[in-house]
C-alpha cells in the first residue's frame, strides 16, 4: 500500500474511513482483492438501489465484515466492476480520483472516471 498511486500516477490518497478490500479506508488492491475495489465513490440513493437489485445490499450493517452499511453521501471504495455496470444503467455515483487506485483503470477508462469526478 504504501507505493500505490491514483489513477493520475499519484500518491493514492485516503478514500473513507473503514472502506476498501482490507477496511484500512484505501482503495488500494492487494493480491486477493478479485472483485478490484479501486474506485472511491460517493453513494447515492440510486446507486445504492441499483446495488441491491444487483444482489449487493450496500445498506444492511454487517457487522461480521465490520460493515455498519452506507447511506447516501457516504464514500466507500467500490468493485470498479459494479461502478461500470452503473454507469451503463446510467446510475454511477461520482468518484474522487485523488482516492481512486491505478488499478481501476483496467476496467474503467479514465475519461469516463473523469466526467464523474468530484471538484478536487
Amino acid at each position: 500500500m504504501a507505493n500505490a498511486k491514483n489513477v493520475y500516477g499519484q500518491p493514492l490518497q485516503l478514500c473513507c474511513g473503514n472502506g476498501g478490500f482490507t477496511r484500512e479506508g484505501f482503495c488500494y488492491v492487494p493480491h486477493g482483492d478479485v472483485g478490484n475495489h479501486s474506485v472511491c465513490a460517493v453513494v447515492d440513493e440510486a446507486f445504492l438501489a441499483f446495488s441491491n437489485s444487483m444482489g449487493n445490499d450496500l445498506t444492511t450493517p454487517r457487522p461480521e465484515f465490520a460493515f455498519a452499511g452506507l447511506a447516501p453521501g457516504d464514500r466507500w471504495c467500490l468493485c470498479a466492476a459494479r461502478w461500470m455496470q452503473a454507469y451503463e444503467a446510467g446510475v454511477a455515483p461520482n468518484v474522487n480520483l485523488a482516492a481512486t487506485h491505478e488499478k481501476a483503470l483496467d476496467i474503467i477508462p479514465l475519461a469516463i472516471l473523469e466526467l464523474y469526478a468530484l471538484p478536487a
